[in-house]
């Protein structure tokens, strides 16, 4: 016998019937499946990344506190409790748990050296290492002392800084006055706006 969605549909709102008439209550059974999926986990409150907003979020997190034990991400929502978002998320925000458990996820420093065709990993004292030596370079081939006019300038032209939406006052902060102290002009970030 071949069953058809429409009949499979009819006859399980017909045992739904016939089972709540006979005394049984399903709300605790409803209830129970709706609390499974964060119901022994870890809340922690934190702050979406993608924008200047800074809605509040609340991860949930499954482990058993352990010190060998890894804590899973099960779940992400809105802070229902904070100022400014009371709950509601954008898009991104939402979908923020995928980019969390994303296996593609960055999690160290890479480099693609020139003339090759992938990128290695590199450990963050060597990436430092390597940004560093690179803006001195930069800095020391095209700092500017005097303009046309012989005026003394004091600045590089060959480096620029885009801040991001999501960077906070003080990094802002710290930014201006590591690129002014390098005598870097072509300044910009969204903390002005």
């Amino acid at each position: 016998m071949e069953v058809s969605r429409r009949t499979f549909i009819k006859g399980s709102l017909v045992g739904g019937v016939g089972v709540s008439a006979f005394g049984f209550n399903l709300a605790p059974v409803y209830a129970q499946t709706r609390a499974l999926k964060i119901d022994r986990t870890s809340e922690t409150r934190s702050t979406c990344p993608y924008c200047s907003v800074s809605c509040g979020v609340i991860i949930h997190t499954l482990s058993d506190k352990a010190k060998n034990a890894t804590p899973q991400v099960v779940h992400v929502e809105g802070d229902p409790d904070h100022p400014i978002n009371r709950g509601t998320l954008c898009p991104k925000g939402a979908s923020l748990e995928q980019d969390i458990l994303n296996e593609r996820r960055l999690t160290k420093p890479q480099v693609r050296r020139p003339g090759s065709d992938h990128w290695e990993d590199i450990s963050w004292n060597d990436a430092v290492n390597e940004i560093a030596r690179m803006i001195k370079k930069t800095r020391d081939e095209t700092f500017v002392e005097k303009d046309a006019q012989g005026l003394t300038v004091n600045r590089c032209e060959g480096i620029a800084w885009a801040g991001g939406c999501t960077d906070t006052n003080e990094l802002n902060y710290l930014a201006v006055k590591a690129m002014r102290s390098m005598g870097v002009v072509n300044f910009e970030t969204q903390a002005r706006v």
